[in-house]
């Protein structure tokens, strides 16, 4: 027999689960079938019509083949017009490399720059991949824990104590999941002096820029010495209602890209090419979509925060994203004795904030990304689940 205790990677078994996954798999099982989930940033609109006939139209083509290894030349093109158009980022298309979604431009940047015994900040609570991907390359992840005090912001103050000479990389994950908070130009302008003239990198995740609901988006990247210390990774999931045709991009300096496209190239070799065609479809004529997908998550951002008010749940007003990060300490109960308890009593599943770090206990996760019918029955589980308490 292999003992398979030797032959694994101590680095991956140490490694925890995904928290969230945890609750969506839950939802899968045949006696969830009544519960109502919030659980998962997945926008419940359909890809707009458009932008599947153009995947459909490849199909039909024959445009089965492989893409070269950074993406179409004319995807490239398309995703330098519209950082330009959108957001006044200046990138060459042979600046950028077409994704297997966000998150694998997420690990390429990583991968990239991270050598072991690097330390890369990581501010939290975030998205779940920045912890693991920098153990896997060895790396030190240094976690940064915001407050809701200052509204989930990294801070001058605390980004400044946490920097050594051996930081490698700061993550900087807003719009943020799970929080909602979001960084303006301002803000950033006040962290940008700790970080021009380091070999300090910094991995932008702009995947929710475009739900952003108080003022515009700014990328840390359009700040005066910036652009050429930062990598931008964003994708089609959230902004064209894409999650399913897997396809991502990153953004950077020529010397980056280089080598982040020599482990993509290795390690996935293209992007699917159906999902390629959508896209460029997408980004030419999907800004009405964009549009009218915006509004909707912002009413339903609204109705959300009015409703968890007046139930008694203290929060934090989000402004960009599509999640609510609801502080639950004052009802005595940990977040995975809350949201274990409100699932399986009152058959409503969100996900606990341990599982975005430490720094998210005493507060859950919930996705507005779902119709307004199906938050307003969330609401009253989770009102009928507090009077218990």
């Amino acid at each position: 027999m292999i003992d398979y205790t030797s032959v694994l990677s101590k680095t991956v078994t140490g490694l925890k689960k995904s928290g969230i996954r945890k609750f969506f798999d839950l939802l899968n099982d045949e006696s969830m079938k009544d519960v109502v989930g919030l659980t998962v940033g997945q926008p419940d609109f359909v890809t707009p019509w458009h932008i599947r006939e153009a995947g459909i139209e490849s199909l039909q083509k024959g445009k089965t083949y492989y893409s070269p290894n950074a993406g179409f030349t004319q995807l490239q093109f398309e995703i330098s017009a519209y950082l330009k158009r959108r957001f006044d980022l200046s990138y060459r298309p042979e600046e950028t490399v077409v994704t297997v979604g966000g998150s694998e431009a997420i690990d390429l940047a990583i991968r990239a720059i991270v050598e072991p015994g690097d330390e890369v900040i990581v501010p939290t609570p975030s998205f779940v991949c920045y912890d693991p991907i920098v153990r896997m390359c060895g790396g030190v992840p240094v976690i940064l824990e915001t407050k809701m005090e200052n509204n989930f912001k990294i801070t001058p103050e605390e980004l400044k104590a946490a920097i050594t000479d051996k930081t490698k990389m700061l993550v900087l994950p807003y719009p943020n999941n799970p929080t909602g908070a979001i960084m303006t130009r301002e803000e950033l302008e006040a962290l940008a002096p700790l970080l021009r003239d380091t070999n300090i990198v910094v991995l932008s995740d702009e995947i929710y820029a475009e739900m952003t609901y108080d003022g515009e988006h700014c990328s840390i990247a359009s700040l005066d010495g910036m652009w050429e210390r930062t990598v931008l990774a964003s994708g089609f999931s959230k902004a064209y209602a894409m999650t399913g045709w897997r396809l991502g991009y990153l953004a950077a300096p020529a010397p980056l890209v280089e080598q982040m496209l020599k482990i993509h190239q290795y390690a996935i070799m293209c992007a699917p090419t159906t999902s390629q065609f959508a896209a460029i479809e997408a980004l030419k004529n999907g800004d009405d979509d964009i549009r009218t997908m915006v509004e909707e998550y912002d009413r339903r951002r609204r109705y959300i925060y009015e409703g968890l008010k007046r139930i008694g749940i203290d929060c934090f007003e989000p402004k960009g994203a599509f999640y609510i990060f609801p502080d639950i300490r004052k009802f005595g109960l940990s977040s995975e004795e809350f949201c274990n308890r409100l699932l399986y009593e009152h058959r409503c599943a969100i996900v606990p904030g341990t599982a975005f770090g430490d720094s998210g206990e005493g507060f859950a996760r919930i996705s507005y990304a779902y119709s307004v019918k199906h938050i307003t029955e969330a609401l009253s589980r989770i009102e009928a689940f507090v009077k218990t308490l």
